[in-house]
C-alpha cells in the first residue's frame, strides 16, 4: 500500500510537488523510502497524485488518481467542546468517518475555551486521520464560536436538514428522520456537552430550525455520541444513493 501525504495546494507546481522538511523527514527518515519510491499526494481538496520520490527529496507527478471515498452528503458536525482531550479523538474519527467540517461551539455548559495551540493540534490530527482513512479532503476545521452565534449564521445558509441529538426527550430516533426527510445535500449534526443542552439552547436550536432527534434509549459520552450520529447518517446515505440531491 502506497504512503499518502496531504500538502498545502501551493505546493503542486507541476511537474513536481514541493514537500516540506517535516515530510521529507516523515518519508525519508521515519518510512525509509528512497529515490525512487512512490507517493500518493493528496491536495485535501479533492485532489490525488501518484508520484515518485527524487533524489532532492521533492516528489514529481506521475498521473493524477480518480477515486471516490467521500459521503454523498456533505456532513457538519457542531461539537459543544467537551472537557480535557475529548476533541482530539473526536475529530480523528469524525474524519475517518466522512464528515466535511467541523464546528466547534460553546454552549452553556461548555468548561473548555480552547487556545490557538490545541487548533492547531486538531487541524494536524485531522490531516492525520484523513490521510489513514483514504479521503479525498481534510475536512475543514471551523473556529470556535458560542452556539447562538452560530444559529444565527446557520439561518443564513442554503437549505440545510439540521439535527440536534438530544437524549431524554421526546424525539424520533436519527434513522427515522432521516428516513422522514426530503434529499438533501448537506447535513448539520448538533451534539451537546457533558450534561447536554440547555432548556434555552433547544428552544434557540427548534427556532432556527433544527429538529430534535434521539440516538437511542441509552445515554451516551460526549465523545462517543458524535460518531454514532455519524456513522448512522453515513451508512443512511451510503446505503440509499436517491436520498442525496
Amino acid at each position: 500500500m502506497l504512503q499518502r501525504i496531504v500538502v498545502d495546494p501551493a505546493a503542486i507546481q507541476p511537474p513536481q510537488i514541493d514537500l516540506t522538511s517535516e515530510q521529507q523527514h516523515y518519508l525519508t527518515r521515519v518510512l525509509r523510502l528512497q529515490s525512487g519510491d512512490r507517493v500518493l499526494v493528496m491536495d485535501g481538496q479533492g485532489g490525488t497524485w501518484l508520484t515518485q520520490l527524487e533524489p532532492t527529496l521533492q516528489v514529481t507527478i506521475l498521473e493524477a488518481i480518480q477515486t471516490q471515498t467521500e459521503l454523498p452528503v456533505a456532513i457538519t458536525l457542531v461539537m459543544a467542546l467537551p472537557k480535557g482531550n475529548g476533541l482530539d479523538d473526536i475529530v480523528r474519527q469524525a474524519t475517518e468517518l466522512g464528515v466535511s467540517q467541523i464546528q466547534p461551539v460553546l454552549s452553556d455548559r461548555t468548561l473548555l475555551n480552547p487556545s490557538p495551540h490545541k487548533r492547531d493540534r486538531w487541524v494536524r490530527i485531522m490531516q492525520e486521520a484523513a490521510e489513514q482513512s483514504e479521503r479525498q479532503i481534510v475536512p475543514t476545521l471551523l473556529d470556535p464560536l458560542p452556539f447562538v452565534t452560530y444559529l444565527q449564521h446557520l439561518q443564513q445558509l442554503p437549505a440545510t436538514t439540521a439535527y440536534l441529538c438530544t437524549p431524554r426527550q421526546a424525539a424520533p430516533h436519527l434513522v427515522k428522520a432521516l428516513a422522514a426527510a426530503p434529499p438533501t445535500a448537506a447535513i448539520h449534526l448538533a451534539i451537546g456537552p457533558e450534561g447536554g443542552w440547555t432548556d434555552a439552547e433547544i428552544e434557540h436550536a427548534i427556532a432556527a430550525g433544527y429538529q430534535l432527534v434521539s440516538l437511542g434509549d441509552r445515554i451516551l459520552r460526549a465523545v462517543t455520541a458524535p460518531l454514532v450520529a455519524i456513522a448512522i447518517v453515513a451508512a443512511f446515505y451510503e446505503s440509499n444513493p436517491i436520498a442525496s440531491p
